[in-house]
């Protein structure tokens, strides 16, 4: 987790900087927050209805405000892949 990538995700959907969004989306290493951002961009591009791009657009922020919180606290991601 990487506290910049919540960031950055808010600052690029205020500013409507989609493309800067996109990149994010590709290099950021988790991998809900990159699927939330690709389903803010698939509405957005795709979607006529605004009721759609507005409950993706809430459900980042919900995830954005989640990680934000367990970064404050000190959780990481659990390492599932432990060997």
């Amino acid at each position: 987790m990487n506290p910049l990538d919540y960031d950055r995700a808010l600052y690029y959907t205020h500013r409507s900087q989609w493309d800067n969004l996109l990149i994010l989306m590709v290099r950021t290493k988790d991998h809900f927050l990159s699927k939330k951002i690709e389903q803010v961009l698939h509405a957005y591009y795709f979607s006529h209805d605004y009721s759609i791009i507005e409950r993706r657009l809430y459900s980042l922020f919900r995830y954005i405000d989640h990680a934000n919180e367990m970064v404050q606290e000190g959780i990481s991601e659990p390492n599932y892949f432990t060997s």
